[in-house]
């Protein structure tokens, strides 16, 4: 993991995944690196000064700002598990693309108290360096589980009582008229850039709904799309 916010939130979670942190030895003096420089050895994770040479050459992308962090795998979560959780929040994303569309979407969704996210297995991005920096430190909060087809996990939640909603600019109605209790499981379903739900899984969420436009464009990015989505379900809950 890279990028100075992004390695802090790693130690700040304090998960026992973080191995080693990773920097230039002659950075210059930065609030933020103090805090990564004590939050490591408050946990007792190792911190190795690199020459900026064999630093660069352990980096994975250019915009590492001097510091990254080796760290064990994410834990792997299922379909079911998410779907049991209490008053289950769940972000479904079929095929998002753009790896800082997927960490804007992972930040946005962590702070609107999102309880899982659902990524394909195929044709879509994954969490990797640039997710995690972009995200900033919060896939270490929100559970994900990768399923093998959109599809099948929509009609698997619909049959555990999730009320499935796809977003589309052909919805019947407008995400702002969803009818949705305090209580009730709900998982929000989006599509890939440009190219919006699939035909398959339009058929099968419960409600396909919109966002109402007013202006000359007529869509939204993705990660705009799905924030303005999440924190709706939060005001209704907040409203009920």
């Amino acid at each position: 993991m890279e990028g100075r916010h992004a390695v802090r939130e790693l130690l700040l979670a304090g998960t026992r995944r973080v191995r080693e942190v990773l920097l230039i030895e002659d950075l210059e003096r930065a609030d933020i690196l103090e805090d990564i420089t004590e939050l490591a050895l408050e946990t007792k994770v190792p911190l190795r000064p690199l020459s900026r040479r064999r630093f660069e050459a352990e980096a994975l992308t250019e915009s590492h700002q001097g510091v990254l962090a080796r760290a064990a795998e994410l834990p792997e979560h299922s379909l079911d598990e998410l779907a049991k959780k209490r008053r289950a929040h769940l972000l479904v994303l079929d095929g998002v693309t753009d790896p800082q569309n997927l960490g804007a979407i992972l930040r946005t969704a962590e702070c609107a108290g999102v309880t899982g996210v659902v990524l394909p297995k195929h044709r879509a991005v994954h969490i990797s360096p640039t997710v995690a920096k972009t995200a900033a430190g919060a896939i270490e909060h929100i559970p994900m589980a990768v399923v093998g087809g959109i599809p099948t996990a929509v009609a698997q939640l619909n049959e555990m009582g999730v009320l499935t909603v796809g977003l589309d600019m052909a919805g019947d109605n407008t995400i702002f008229e969803l009818a949705l209790d305090s209580t009730q499981p709900v998982a929000l379903v989006l599509g890939a850039e440009g190219v919006g739900l699939g035909r398959l899984v339009s058929q099968r969420v419960g409600v396909v709904s919109s966002i109402p436009m007013f202006g000359q464009l007529n869509s939204l990015n993705v990660a705009t799309a799905a924030a303005i989505a999440m924190f709706e379900v939060v005001r209704r809950r907040q409203a009920n």
